[in-house]
Protein backbone atom coordinates (compact mmCIF):
# COMPACT_ATOMS: atom_id res chain seq x y z
CA UNK A 1 0.00 0.00 0.00
CA UNK A 2 2.83 2.06 1.22
CA UNK A 3 4.28 1.56 -2.48
CA UNK A 4 0.99 2.50 -4.62
CA UNK A 5 0.94 5.81 -2.60
CA UNK A 6 4.86 6.29 -3.44
CA UNK A 7 3.82 6.18 -6.92
CA UNK A 8 0.78 8.41 -7.05
CA UNK A 9 3.02 11.22 -5.36
CA UNK A 10 5.69 10.30 -7.90
CA UNK A 11 2.85 10.81 -10.95
CA UNK A 12 1.51 13.82 -9.05
CA UNK A 13 4.87 15.33 -9.08
CA UNK A 14 5.69 14.64 -12.66
CA UNK A 15 1.86 15.80 -13.76
CA UNK A 16 3.50 19.13 -11.87
CA UNK A 17 6.51 19.22 -13.53
CA UNK A 18 4.56 18.65 -16.99
CA UNK A 19 1.80 21.50 -16.10
CA UNK A 20 4.56 23.86 -15.12
CA UNK A 21 6.50 22.94 -18.27
CA UNK A 22 3.38 23.45 -20.20
CA UNK A 23 2.41 26.80 -18.46
CA UNK A 24 6.25 28.45 -19.10
CA UNK A 25 5.94 26.98 -23.38
CA UNK A 26 2.39 28.56 -23.09
CA UNK A 27 3.70 32.10 -21.58
CA UNK A 28 6.60 31.78 -24.22
CA UNK A 29 4.24 31.17 -26.91
CA UNK A 30 2.26 34.54 -25.51
CA UNK A 31 4.98 36.85 -25.51
CA UNK A 32 5.75 36.07 -29.30
CA UNK A 33 2.10 35.93 -29.51
CA UNK A 34 1.78 39.71 -27.85
CA UNK A 35 5.09 40.77 -29.36
CA UNK A 36 3.58 39.97 -33.23
CA UNK A 37 0.44 42.17 -32.08
CA UNK A 38 2.49 44.91 -30.34
CA UNK A 39 4.23 45.21 -34.18
CA UNK A 40 0.97 44.52 -36.12
CA UNK A 41 -0.77 47.57 -34.32
CA UNK A 42 2.67 50.14 -34.77
CA UNK A 43 1.94 49.26 -38.15
CA UNK A 44 -1.33 49.81 -38.62
CA UNK A 45 -1.12 53.35 -36.47
CA UNK A 46 2.00 54.30 -38.75
CA UNK A 47 -0.46 53.82 -41.99
CA UNK A 48 -3.30 55.43 -40.21
CA UNK A 49 -0.50 58.12 -39.43
CA UNK A 50 0.81 58.40 -42.65
CA UNK A 51 -3.14 58.50 -44.13
CA UNK A 52 -3.78 61.39 -41.98
CA UNK A 53 -1.24 64.02 -42.71
CA UNK A 54 -1.97 62.83 -46.53
CA UNK A 55 -5.51 63.51 -46.00
CA UNK A 56 -4.45 67.10 -44.22
CA UNK A 57 -1.89 67.81 -46.79
CA UNK A 58 -4.56 67.48 -49.39
CA UNK A 59 -6.84 70.79 -47.56
CA UNK A 60 -8.86 68.14 -45.34
CA UNK A 61 -9.57 69.70 -41.91
CA UNK A 62 -10.10 73.32 -43.32
CA UNK A 63 -12.64 74.92 -44.25
CA UNK A 64 -11.24 76.51 -47.53
CA UNK A 65 -12.78 79.33 -49.60
CA UNK A 66 -12.52 78.64 -53.71
CA UNK A 67 -12.48 80.76 -55.71
CA UNK A 68 -12.86 78.87 -59.15
CA UNK A 69 -15.54 76.77 -60.20
CA UNK A 70 -13.47 74.78 -62.16
CA UNK A 71 -11.07 73.67 -58.54
CA UNK A 72 -14.38 73.33 -56.99
CA UNK A 73 -15.71 70.54 -59.83
CA UNK A 74 -12.27 68.98 -59.45
CA UNK A 75 -12.00 68.63 -55.41
CA UNK A 76 -15.77 67.51 -55.40
CA UNK A 77 -14.69 64.08 -58.08
CA UNK A 78 -11.60 63.34 -56.87
CA UNK A 79 -12.19 63.48 -53.02
CA UNK A 80 -14.24 60.74 -51.13
CA UNK A 81 -16.56 62.99 -49.41
CA UNK A 82 -16.92 66.41 -50.00
CA UNK A 83 -19.27 69.57 -48.62
CA UNK A 84 -19.69 72.44 -50.67
CA UNK A 85 -21.55 75.77 -49.18
CA UNK A 86 -22.60 78.03 -51.87
CA UNK A 87 -22.94 81.35 -50.74
CA UNK A 88 -22.92 85.33 -50.78
CA UNK A 89 -21.17 87.08 -48.55
CA UNK A 90 -23.98 89.40 -47.82
CA UNK A 91 -26.30 87.01 -46.27
CA UNK A 92 -26.34 86.75 -42.36
CA UNK A 93 -27.53 83.07 -42.47
CA UNK A 94 -24.54 82.16 -45.26
CA UNK A 95 -22.50 83.02 -42.32
CA UNK A 96 -24.11 81.20 -39.62
CA UNK A 97 -23.55 78.09 -41.88
CA UNK A 98 -20.04 78.88 -42.05
CA UNK A 99 -19.50 79.29 -38.55
CA UNK A 100 -20.87 75.54 -38.18
CA UNK A 101 -18.72 73.87 -41.36
CA UNK A 102 -15.59 75.98 -39.95
CA UNK A 103 -15.97 73.26 -36.34
CA UNK A 104 -17.29 70.07 -38.60
CA UNK A 105 -14.41 70.76 -40.91
CA UNK A 106 -11.67 70.25 -38.20
CA UNK A 107 -13.49 67.50 -36.28
CA UNK A 108 -14.18 65.24 -39.65
CA UNK A 109 -11.07 65.30 -41.46
CA UNK A 110 -12.04 62.71 -43.69
CA UNK A 111 -13.90 65.06 -45.62
CA UNK A 112 -13.36 68.01 -47.45
CA UNK A 113 -14.95 71.23 -46.40
CA UNK A 114 -15.48 73.89 -49.09
CA UNK A 115 -17.18 77.27 -50.36
CA UNK A 116 -17.68 79.41 -53.12
CA UNK A 117 -19.43 82.62 -53.20
CA UNK A 118 -22.28 82.47 -56.49
CA UNK A 119 -20.38 85.08 -58.08
CA UNK A 120 -17.61 82.78 -58.66
CA UNK A 121 -19.79 79.64 -59.78
CA UNK A 122 -22.46 81.13 -62.65
CA UNK A 123 -21.97 77.33 -64.10
CA UNK A 124 -22.18 75.47 -61.35
CA UNK A 125 -25.13 77.53 -60.09
CA UNK A 126 -27.36 77.25 -63.15
CA UNK A 127 -26.33 73.30 -63.29
CA UNK A 128 -26.87 72.38 -59.31
CA UNK A 129 -30.06 74.82 -59.46
CA UNK A 130 -28.70 76.80 -56.70
CA UNK A 131 -31.88 78.95 -56.45
CA UNK A 132 -32.31 80.05 -52.59
CA UNK A 133 -29.12 80.61 -49.86
CA UNK A 134 -27.59 79.38 -48.19
CA UNK A 135 -27.48 75.93 -49.96
CA UNK A 136 -25.42 73.01 -48.93
CA UNK A 137 -24.60 70.53 -51.46
CA UNK A 138 -22.94 67.03 -50.31
CA UNK A 139 -20.94 64.80 -52.64
CA UNK A 140 -19.41 61.15 -52.47
CA UNK A 141 -17.31 60.06 -54.97
CA UNK A 142 -18.73 63.60 -57.32
CA UNK A 143 -22.26 62.63 -57.01
CA UNK A 144 -24.22 65.09 -55.17
CA UNK A 145 -26.01 62.91 -52.25
CA UNK A 146 -27.73 65.81 -50.20
CA UNK A 147 -28.83 69.28 -50.34
CA UNK A 148 -29.55 71.70 -47.33
CA UNK A 149 -31.57 74.76 -48.63
CA UNK A 150 -31.32 77.58 -46.51
CA UNK A 151 -33.08 76.54 -42.74
CA UNK A 152 -35.60 74.92 -43.11
CA UNK A 153 -34.34 71.18 -42.59
CA UNK A 154 -32.76 72.70 -39.83
CA UNK A 155 -35.65 73.94 -37.39
CA UNK A 156 -36.17 77.02 -39.52
CA UNK A 157 -34.18 79.19 -37.15
CA UNK A 158 -30.91 80.43 -36.64
CA UNK A 159 -30.01 79.08 -33.61
CA UNK A 160 -29.86 75.36 -34.68
CA UNK A 161 -26.53 73.40 -33.19
CA UNK A 162 -23.78 72.34 -35.16
CA UNK A 163 -24.46 68.88 -33.63
CA UNK A 164 -27.78 68.94 -35.80
CA UNK A 165 -25.67 69.56 -39.20
CA UNK A 166 -23.64 67.05 -38.22
CA UNK A 167 -26.23 64.26 -38.14
CA UNK A 168 -27.83 65.59 -40.96
CA UNK A 169 -24.20 65.03 -43.17
CA UNK A 170 -23.99 61.53 -40.86
CA UNK A 171 -27.05 60.44 -42.30
CA UNK A 172 -25.97 61.43 -46.20
CA UNK A 173 -23.10 59.64 -45.67
CA UNK A 174 -20.42 62.36 -46.10
CA UNK A 175 -19.40 62.19 -42.44
CA UNK A 176 -18.57 59.23 -40.35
Amino acid sequence: SRLVNDETIDRRDEDKELDDDELFEELENDDYGTASFREQRIEELKEEMARKKLVIENDHGSYKNITNEKEVMDITTKTKHCVVHFYHSDFRRCMIVDRHLEALAKKHIMTRFIKIKVEDAPFLVEKLQVKVLPCVISFTDGIAVDRLIGFEDLGNTDNFSTSMLELRFKTAGVIE
